[in-house]
């Protein structure tokens, strides 16, 4: 009997802290909340009555900036960019006067080719002189005539006019007056060819700060005739010589500057090779075999006539409509 009493002591003081953690929190004054029961604060704080309409106003939501007062509170760490380097987030002030500012405006558009030649004409007169023969100058006037089947291939013709401009240099005449020794020389009437013309590179650049000119760089290469003939200078009293057609090849390079998008400023250097017909360098015994032609002619040397040719280029149509893809 007295066991039995123990234990349900034991059981009871047992049950009072159970008890009591689910028993509301008075408010003060002794009065129960009305509506309901408040949550007790985390960490023993103070309640917060859930029913409240009216929430507590002493202590600002967590996510609610500070106020900007121009410090920093203690502890913080670094800035963005604008605190690191001013100078990188201009104000709007300065933004103002930037606007304000009188700028160079210099800005050239530059396009795929300023210079197009698909399905053109380009018409060049040129000058031409001669550059490796010694004794005796070719000069004269010339005309090429090209069309351009693509943007870099053309087919043309070209022709130079020599014959009134062949001037012999004064060194042949005075070697050959002083020491009786003489070099067969060749007069050039014209040439004529037909050619093919292909342009590899072409791009721009800039001339004396102010201009950008479009240029292209173009080979050549071609085959015609010649018409030359050997100047008596051997045996002058008895030869007289015709000119003859002479089967020539041709092969240059060209450079071209555009001035405009039809008119441009070309220089070329061709050699043109052939077989050429010299005098005979030695004179018959007797009077009637120096009036036989058939010992006036000596050797047929190839021959490799250098000349430079500086002109202009015309192209037709005089412009034209780009057509892009869409």
């Amino acid at each position: 009997m007295k066991q039995a009493r123990w234990c349900l002591l034991l059981a009871a003081l047992m049950m009072l802290p159970t008890v009591a953690m689910a028993q509301p929190a008075k408010p003060a004054g002794g009065q129960p909340p009305a509506g309901g029961a408040a949550a007790p604060a985390a960490g023993g704080g103070d309640s917060i009555e859930l029913d409240d309409p009216k929430p507590p106003t002493d202590t600002p939501p967590a996510d609610t900036p500070p106020p900007d007062d121009g410090t920093k509170p203690a502890g913080t760490g670094g800035g963005g960019i604008c605190e690191i380097d001013p100078s990188a987030c201009p104000k709007q002030a300065d933004l103002g006067k930037a606007a304000q500012r009188d700028v160079a405006a210099e800005v050239y558009a530059v396009q795929q080719i300023y210079f197009l030649r698909r399905g053109r004409f380009e018409i060049q007169p040129y000058w031409s002189f001669t550059l490796n023969d010694q004794f005796v100058n070719h000069p004269g006037p010339g005309l090429a005539v090209n069309y351009y089947l693509t943007n870099v291939l053309a087919i043309g013709i070209n022709g130079t006019f020599y014959q009134p401009f062949n001037v012999e240099k004064e060194f042949n005449f005075q070697n050959r007056r002083a020491s009786r020794v003489a070099v067969p020389l060749n007069e050039y009437q014209m040439n004529a060819a037909a050619n093919f013309t292909y342009v590899p590179m072409y791009g721009k650049f800039a001339g004396f700060g102010q201009f950008i000119f479009s240029y292209d760089a173009y080979v050549v290469g071609g085959v015609g005739i010649a018409r030359t003939k050997p100047i008596p200078v051997i045996d002058p009293d008895n030869r007289k010589f015709e000119f003859d057609n002479r089967l020539s090849f041709n092969v240059g390079l060209g450079f071209r500057i555009a001035l405009n998008r039809w008119f441009a400023i070309t220089t070329e250097i061709r050699d043109y090779i052939y077989v050429e017909q010299l005098e005979a360098l030695t004179v018959a015994p007797t009077q009637d075999q120096q009036q036989n032609q058939s010992t006036w002619f000596g050797e047929k040397p190839l021959t490799n006539n250098i000349q430079a040719q500086l002109g202009v280029a015309v192209f037709l149509p005089f412009s034209w409509d780009y057509r892009l893809p869409r």
